[in-house]
Parts: structure tokens; C-alpha cells; sequence
């Protein structure tokens, strides 16, 4: 009887899997895309267009200003204003002026200005400030205004605290201003335009009789 060699069995290679398709992510709607662009826009957009609002719709209110720091005055095409209406410590005497002493910074203020008697000038005579609020005014007479500002501590902003200079006058502007401040306050007015919600613009910076239009 014949033997037969065992046969010999060569182990079978592994069978790789298939590859794994991945399904491709659909596309993203335009919608998602353009919406943050498009509110990004109209963020930017807001603020000249509350500015357009106020200088057509407000009403034209004369601030006084006060002095600024001399070394703060001038930086590059820009001059640093100060408003009597700014100073806290001359605000918390007028009535609701206590109310600051409590508030923290960044808090809304509506400071009451009353227009001077009724007569035209050359600077024009500045509105006084009369009271404050915190919340905004309602019913004020004809001769009064509220103008909207924010408290920080130490003084009240209204976002009209720069002024952008012409190049080819900057340095004149600047140096007058710092005689102006330092001699006769009062002919160094800033005119403004203040709307129904408090918010102002700037129109135009008085020296003496010489008037600069922003």
C-alpha cells in the first residue's frame, strides 16, 4: 500500500477589508455663510447711520468746554475735548447729581442742559447743565434738552471727545485752543446736534468769532 505525503496547507492571506467610503459633508447653505458677513456689515454700517440720524434730527445744542490735558491734547490729526458738562464733581451739586455716587462705570446718565436766553451771539452762548437723570426724560419744556452720556468714575463721555483736525490747520487749531484754555474758556464752544434719545453728534468747534465746521 502506497503512503501519500501529507499534503501540505499554506494558510490563506487575510482579505483586506473593502475601504471605507466616506460620504462627502454637504456644502454649507449661502444663508450660513453670508449671515455673519452680512451682520458684521451692519454693525459697521450702525454707526454712521445713527450719526446721519442725529445730525438731521437733533436739535443744535452750544457745550462749553473745558480744560483738557495739555499733554493729551494733540495726537496725530486728532485734539482731546473737554465739556463742562463732564465734570462729575460739579454734576453731583445739580439735582439727581447724588445718584452718581452709586452707579458703576459704564452706567447710562442723562444730563439736563437748558439753552442760554434767547439771543444770538458770536461764539454761541453755551446750554447749562441744570440736572441729571438716570433714566431718559420725558416732556422736557422747548428750552431743554438731555444728552446722553456714560459714567466712568471720574468724568461723564458723549462721545464727542475727539475732534479730527485738517492737516493744514492742526497745528494753528492746537494752538489756540491752548491759549483759549488758559485765558477765555468761553469763546472755546463746540456745537452739537443732540437727538430724541440723548444722542449727539458734533457739528462744528468755535474759537472766539473763527468757526470750524467737523
Amino acid at each position: 500500500m502506497t503512503m501519500q505525503e501529507p499534503t501540505s496547507f499554506q494558510p490563506e492571506s487575510p482579505v483586506a477589508p473593502p475601504p471605507t467610503v466616506v460620504p462627502p459633508r454637504p456644502a454649507l447653505p449661502f444663508w450660513r455663510l453670508a449671515l455673519p458677513l452680512l451682520f458684521q456689515v451692519g454693525l459697521i454700517m450702525a454707526i454712521p447711520a445713527q450719526s446721519a440720524y442725529t445730525y438731521f434730527t437733533g436739535r443744535t445744542v452750544v457745550l462749553q468746554t473745558a480744560p483738557a490735558d495739555p499733554y493729551d491734547l494733540l495726537r496725530g490729526y486728532s485734539q482731546t475735548l473737554g465739556y463742562e458738562a463732564a465734570n462729575v464733581a460739579m454734576l453731583e451739586k445739580l439735582p439727581g447729581g447724588n445718584q452718581l455716587k452709586n452707579q458703576l462705570p459704564g452706567t447710562p446718565v442723562y444730563v439736563v442742559l437748558q439753552a442760554p436766553q434767547a439771543h444770538q451771539s458770536i461764539p454761541p452762548k453755551p446750554w447749562q447743565p441744570i440736572r441729571v437723570e438716570m433714566s431718559r426724560p420725558q416732556n422736557l419744556p422747548g428750552n431743554q434738552v438731555a444728552l446722553r452720556g456714560r459714567y466712568n468714575g471720574w468724568q461723564i463721555t458723549y462721545g464727542l471727545e475727539t475732534y479730527y483736525m485738517p492737516e493744514d490747520q492742526r497745528n494753528a487749531i492746537n494752538a489756540e485752543i491752548g491759549q483759549l484754555q488758559r485765558r477765555d474758556r468761553q469763546s472755546f464752544v463746540v456745537e452739537t446736534k443732540v437727538d430724541a434719545s440723548g444722542n449727539a453728534v458734533p457739528v462744528s468747534l468755535w474759537l472766539r468769532e473763527q468757526r470750524y465746521r467737523f
